[in-house]
């Protein structure tokens, strides 16, 4: 990044004469910045499929609009019930991936979540990935976060929390997660924004049973917003979030089989591994080296209060340690419980003290 400014201020030099010193400021941060979200088209001809096709509606059926073409859903949270939708089949293994856009103005308390989990098979042994979208009071940005759980592994969470390097109300982004039986990736765009390699340590934490892909908005007032001081205030609903272009990748499964998923899901594990997003390229990689740099602002690699011993899967990295310190996050703020995504559930997952906005 600091060569990139560096070229940056060169190819502005010439020019700097005629503008002013704020312009110049502003178009360096610009160009600077821009390339983080431009690794390359890796994700333009991805196969995707109307929604009836592999989804139904989870809950709220009357807040889930689907789009005139079937290609997308729009999910809706009023005061009275927010929506979701589930994969119509559990996966062994896969690339889930969709196109959102979220809600904009004040969303302060609301929770948009995009996730593979399996809690209604396993109650007390469940796997699961998470991205979830915090809302903000308005004018402040959307935050999202990262998680993993494997076997019911809720009390070991190895959440991370991001900014985000535009605004995710105003367009449409594609998130996605890349699940193998040996490595976990997250994307936003064509950016790897965290990459989870499996460890032999791990053991049953890495998520293994098959999963459901999940999409909710819900009203999440006890903890989304600086540890639940802001609520949802329902003067500004209904709340709106879009879901377009949607990608189910992966080998279906009963997750009572007894066929064992390396010997049932093979010719798809061979292929999915043939597949662009499977790869983190050297330019990927200084991409998501870049993302976590700017707009991680919290990882429980780093909070050694709560894990004075990283667990087995984290590749910490000195400049980040000195950042982070032993809190794991770069300010400070309250604790929260989480509520689960679904009124059936209730997992009673506790988060670290991190939930106040780094601005």
């Amino acid at each position: 990044m600091e060569g990139t400014i560096k070229r940056c201020r060169c190819w502005f030099n010439g020019i700097s004469l005629f503008l002013h010193p704020l312009i110049i400021s502003f178009l360096i941060i610009f160009m600077c910045t821009a390339n983080i979200g431009n690794v390359d088209a890796a994700f333009s001809n991805l196969t995707t499929i109307p929604f009836n096709q592999g989804y139904s509606p989870l809950f709220g059926d009357g807040n889930l609009v689907r789009s005139p073409d079937g290609k997308g859903v729009r999910l809706l949270l009023d005061r009275f019930t927010g929506s979701g939708f589930i994969s119509s089949n559990l996966y062994n293994h896969g690339f889930f991936s969709a196109n959102i856009k979220l809600p904009s103005d004040y969303t302060a308390g609301i929770c948009v979540a995009f996730y593979t989990s399996n809690a209604d098979v396993f109650e007390k042994s469940h796997d699961e990935l998470d991205i979830e979208f915090l809302g903000n009071t308005e004018g402040k940005p959307w935050r999202f976060q990262t998680n993993v759980y494997g076997n019911g592994s809720t009390n070991r969470g190895r959440e991370e929390r991001y900014r985000l390097w535009f605004d995710p109300t105003r367009d449409f982004h594609r998130y996605s997660i890349l699940w193998t039986p040996q490595i976990t990736i997250f994307y936003v765009d064509d950016v790897p924004i965290r990459e989870v390699v499996r460890r032999e340590e791990m053991g049953g934490d890495y998520p293994s049973k098959p999963m459901s892909l999940y999409a909710t908005i819900w009203d999440a007032s006890n903890w989304a917003t600086s540890g639940g001081k802001y609520k949802v205030n329902y003067k500004y609903a209904p709340f709106v979030a879009e879901f377009k272009d949607l990608v189910l990748d992966g080998c279906p499964a009963d997750p009572i089989q007894q066929i064992p998923a390396a010997e049932a899901c093979a010719e798809k594990y061979a292929l999915l591994a043939t597949q662009d997003y499977s790869v983190i390229t050297p330019q990927r990689r200084a991409a998501m080296r870049r993302f976590r740099q700017r707009y991680m602002y919290y990882s429980y690699c780093y909070d050694s209060l709560r894990y004075p011993v990283p667990p087995p899967e984290c590749v910490t990295i000195a400049a980040e340690r000195a950042r982070f310190k032993d809190t794991g996050r770069l300010k400070f703020g309250g604790s929260h419980k989480r509520q689960s995504k679904r009124r059936t559930r209730n997992r009673n997952r506790v988060l670290p003290d991190s939930d106040v906005t780094p601005y």
